[in-house]
């Protein structure tokens, strides 16, 4: 079986080992591709476009499906449209995936300037339960650089959420994959990992041979 594709649009060959790392554990073949045109992490809606820009331009190896690992999307429309293998967006499939159970369910982030792109998704793919987006304080680069700070932000930002009514709770991208694990026991609402929810879309898809074009475009 040709391996499924991991992209990190993000230039961090690091976060990239760390989300092959997680999707290993739901998918028996995985490789992962880095943006390394990229910055080290997308935080704002320019990197966002232009990284779908430099995604939608990118060669590939050959793949039974790809993964778009950064929580805004970038360029997996425009990539399911030139392919004939499922191409996954982890936010819409989060957003799916949340919908599930019918219950309100919010974003926790830690980038503040992409919370325009994530709405845009959450009520594109299920805005009848989305409650909004709630994003930590803090540079999300120095958050990223220590773990401590960012595990205790992402949970101050998952209880304001969970005040405001939320039932579940996706933690916003896929440099954050780790995080999630950490902190899913000290939060007090089920917390959906987009990668995750994108690794159960593809077993799905490929077991029964579909494409699957999905998002909003960037």
């Amino acid at each position: 079986m040709k391996p499924v594709l991991i992209i990190n649009p993000n230039g961090s060959q690091k976060t990239t080992q760390d989300m092959v790392g997680i999707t290993s554990r739901y998918l028996p073949n995985v490789m992962g591709w880095t943006n390394h045109r990229g910055p080290k992490m997308i935080v704002d809606r320019d990197q966002l476009y232009e990284a779908a820009n430099q995604i939608s331009e990118a060669v590939f190896p050959d793949a039974s499906a790809l993964i778009v690992a950064a929580f805004g999307d970038p360029g997996a429309k425009r990539l399911a449209r030139s392919m004939d293998i499922p191409v996954i967006g982890i936010a819409a499939a989060a957003a799916r995936e949340a919908a599930l159970s019918g219950v309100s369910f919010a974003v926790v982030t830690s980038t503040p300037k992409l919370a325009p792109s994530i709405d845009k998704i959450m009520r594109a793919e299920r805005g009848d339960t989305y409650l909004g987006c709630y994003t930590t304080e803090d540079d999300p680069l120095v958050l990223a650089s220590n773990s401590d700070a960012l595990d205790y932000a992402l949970i101050t930002s998952c209880e304001i959420a969970k005040e405001a009514g939320a039932k579940r709770i996706i933690i916003g991208g896929g440099p954050l994959g780790q995080a999630a694990i950490r902190i899913s026991s000290q939060v007090k609402v089920p917390l959906i990992q987009p990668l995750v929810a994108a690794c159960s879309e593809v077993s799905a898809l490929i077991e029964h041979q579909l494409p699957h074009v999905q998002g909003v475009d960037r």
